[in-house]
């Protein structure tokens, strides 16, 4: 692929990911003012201003080893393109199962009955099954051979953190 395509295909997949983002952040904070409303709590100790600040950052540092490394071959573009795309397809599913429950912060009504429908009858957290799928597509997508398994690695861990502060909040240590 000529360098140009290289850097048009990775400017057009990082506007698309920055603009889903943006769009999910409108949503999450309007929840979250409803939410707050109707007393839901926050628990102590949850990772979000990492993750606000790392997850972002890793669709940065992917797309810039996308333009300085070697164009990853068609098939693998496709393939992280589909990744992507069934990742954003959970994600939304999740947010429209949790509907006005969701938000980018752990908000927990209490006495509210956990969500057990849509995707999580299936998986106990699609949301964050989702944002590891998300920034694998883009690393196949851009060929970040390097950042993309570190930036897998840092928000996995990140992810670890709150998936166990979450389900204290829950109730399902």
């Amino acid at each position: 692929m000529p360098r140009s395509d290289t850097a048009l295909r990775i400017g057009v997949v990082l506007a698309t990911v920055f603009a889903m983002m943006v769009a999910e952040l409108v949503v999450s904070r309007s929840h979250e003012r409803t939410l707050r409303r109707q007393g839901a709590l926050e628990p102590p100790d949850d990772v979000y201003w990492a993750l606000a600040w790392a997850y972002p950052l890793c669709f940065v540092a992917m797309a810039a080893e996308g333009l300085l490394g070697r164009a990853p071959r068609v098939a693998m573009v496709v393939a992280g393109i589909l990744v992507f795309l069934g990742a954003k397809a959970l994600k939304y599913w999740a947010v429209f199962t949790l509907g006005p429950r969701w938000a980018y912060r752990v908000l927990v009504l209490p006495g509210a009955p956990l969500v057990t429908g849509g995707p999580y009858a299936w998986v106990r957290h699609p949301n964050y099954l989702a944002v590891v799928g998300e920034i694998a597509g883009v690393a196949m997508i851009a060929g970040a051979w390097m950042t993309g398994p570190a930036a897998l690695a840092a928000v996995g861990a990140l992810l670890r953190k709150r998936v166990a502060v979450e389900d204290r909040a829950l109730g399902r240590e």
